[in-house]
């Protein structure tokens, strides 16, 4: 029978439960056991009678909840305790699988240990996007969360009022947004900041999302150039060195006048592109602010500090780098959905079936069969390999 196995997530600060009530629900009626590791779910609201009422069974022992599940998951993925000894925190049984984001390119050492565990991994940022993983997309829901929340945290900061308004102290003008990079962070951040009352600008180096940043209510700010700027998967791809200074000049003519500018830029398994420099955060308005949503990818401002938010020349930086986790309900809710719609693409007569040939499953699997089953990382593998 196949037992799924919830493992509390041990991520610093991740309050997110990779499986909710209602998901429960649903992976039983396809003849799965669902097990919850105890306290996994609290911090996001989630309550253990809701859990039972829907089949799932808690388990205090946690090394009893490794030997009976089949199928591990997590909204995050921490694999080693360090580089240097390898050790694994969750230590899984051969044959078995785990599902979460894991971000493999930073942490590319923990994806050569699951292959040489035996371990099947499918990592939740790489499904493919195509029609028919629309409902798996985990990147897009936590992405449109994160850029939901950008825009909170950054109203919150910022000295001024978002909306305009009229007052018996006379009329109050509305805080003026720059939104770079319009993904799908970029899009929520648009929207939302637009429901706030903000006069919002866009920019984006794909022409292509012109007509929907403008649906949105917001300005698109262009910029002329012959480069390809997208991949047919829709990522926006790495461009050269004249094009990032290209970009970084028409930024630059707007932050004077802007009060909050969010920044979603990042390249597909690369550093984040540097668009906001030092100069030109210093030429900003003091009190003004940044969220910089690809901290995590290196920053798109040269003054932003990964996981923290500081003050330079006046200007606030949010540099948080798990802002869906802090929405952990609805985030959860979201998660549980992608990864439900996943499973039931693998459960088949109530077992797990693994195609690599799939072009969903193929796409997400990271390590299977004691292989490591994506490209990109077989490549920075052998990459660092002929470095050393």
């Amino acid at each position: 029978m196949l037992t799924i196995a919830v493992l509390k997530d041990t991520a610093p600060g991740e309050r997110r439960i990779a499986l909710v009530p209602e998901s429960v629900k649903r992976l039983t009626r396809l003849g799965a056991r669902i097990l919850i590791q105890e306290g996994a779910g609290a911090e996001a609201g989630f309550t253990r009678e809701e859990f039972e009422k829907n089949g799932a069974t808690f388990i205090a022992d946690y090394d009893q909840l490794l030997q009976e599940g089949n199928v591990f998951l997590k909204a995050q993925l921490v694999c080693l305790t360090d580089e240097e000894t390898l050790k694994m925190i969750d230590p899984l049984p051969k044959g078995s699988a785990i599902i979460g984001f894991m971000n493999p390119f930073k942490y590319i050492h923990n994806v050569e240990k699951l292959a040489e565990k035996g371990v099947t991994s499918l990592a939740m940022e790489l499904v493919p996007r195509i029609s028919r993983a629309q409902r798996m997309d985990a990147l897009s829901a936590m992405s449109s969360a994160a850029g939901y929340k950008a825009v909170v945290m950054a109203a919150a900061s910022l000295n001024k009022f978002f909306p305009l308004m009229m007052t018996a102290a006379g009329t109050i003008s509305p805080a003026k947004v720059l939104v770079i990079g319009a993904g799908v962070a970029g899009l929520q951040a648009i929207a939302t900041a637009k429901r706030l009352g903000a006069k919002v600008f866009a920019f984006d180096t794909r022409p292509v999302v012109k007509e929907q940043v403008e649906s949105l209510g917001a300005s698109f700010v262009s910029l002329e150039t012959t480069e390809e700027a997208e991949t047919t998967g829709g990522y926006a791809t790495e461009q050269s060195e004249d094009f990032y200074r290209h970009e970084q000049a028409i930024v630059a003519e707007h932050l004077q006048n802007t009060d909050v500018v969010i920044t979603t830029a990042q390249i597909f398994g690369k550093r984040a592109p540097l668009l906001i420099t030092e100069e030109m955060v210093e030429s900003m308005r003091s009190g003004s602010v940044i969220v910089d949503l690809a901290a995590e990818a290196g920053g798109n401002c040269e003054l932003t500090v990964s996981g923290k938010s500081v003050e330079r020349y006046g200007v606030s930086i949010h540099g948080e780098t798990d802002l869906p986790g802090s929405l952990s309900y609805h985030a959860s809710e979201m998660y549980s959905r992608n990864v439900t719609a996943l499973l039931q693409e693998m459960i088949v007569d109530g077992e797990l079936a693994i195609d690599p040939e799939d072009d969903v499953v193929g796409g997400t699997l990271l390590t299977h069969a004691g292989k490591i089953m994506n490209k990109h990382v077989r490549d920075l593998l052998d990459r660092d390999k002929e470095e050393k």
